[in-house]
């Protein structure tokens, strides 16, 4: 594998990806490791999805997300911190407290999680659940809640960056051949769809 960079003449210079960085996010041989990255991850998102769905706080009334906003936008009293640290995020934050946003955003974020949780479990569009579940990880980190999300937020980058062979123990293995990606239409999409090159 070899990237393509540009110098300032506009020449184009071939810098090649280490060989071991090539074989760990495109060898099909280590798609095992991220099936089970893949199946950790997205039995995570999926039970806690599964949680919220059931839960009237999240999926009825948005109480739920409106007291993690609400605690999360506080600022407290020195010496002690504030949760968020950028105050253009507490601005954000705030922005959607402000215009009851949490009573559509909660039902988004409890179905955003099931989805992604089935997505990664089926191995299904694997490099898109992951960079979602990965955004989702990274917003709670910026409003402040670790717990788990560092560890999730990790692997959900690397399934990203294997996105090729990730989805390979699942429906990836037929779904990308079959409807390609953005830079190459697949089989489905080439010549009116009768799969032919």
């Amino acid at each position: 594998m070899t990237s393509r960079a540009t110098d300032s003449t506009g020449s184009s210079i071939n810098i090649p990806d280490p060989p071991a960085v090539t074989s760990f996010f495109s060898n099909t041989r280590w798609a095992w490791l991220w099936l089970i990255a893949r199946l950790y991850v997205g039995w995570t998102w999926l039970s806690s999805g599964l949680g919220k769905i059931g839960n009237p706080a999240w999926v009825q009334t948005g109480d739920a997300l409106r007291g993690f906003w609400e605690r999360a936008a506080a600022i407290p009293e020195a010496p002690a911190r504030p949760a968020i640290a950028f105050d253009w995020y507490r601005a954000f934050i705030q922005g959607m407290l402000d215009t009851q946003a949490y009573t559509w955003f909660a039902k988004l974020i409890a179905v955003g999680e099931l989805l992604i949780g089935l997505a990664l479990i089926l191995g299904a569009f694997t490099g898109i659940a992951a960079f979602l579940g990965g955004f989702m990880n990274w917003n709670f980190m910026m409003a402040g809640t670790a717990s788990i999300n560092p560890v999730l937020y990790t692997l959900s980058s690397l399934l990203m960056l294997a996105w090729k062979t990730a989805g390979w123990w699942g429906l990836d293995r037929w779904l990308l051949p079959l409807l390609g990606v953005p830079w190459q239409p697949g089989r489905l999409f080439r010549r009116g769809g009768t799969g032919s090159p």
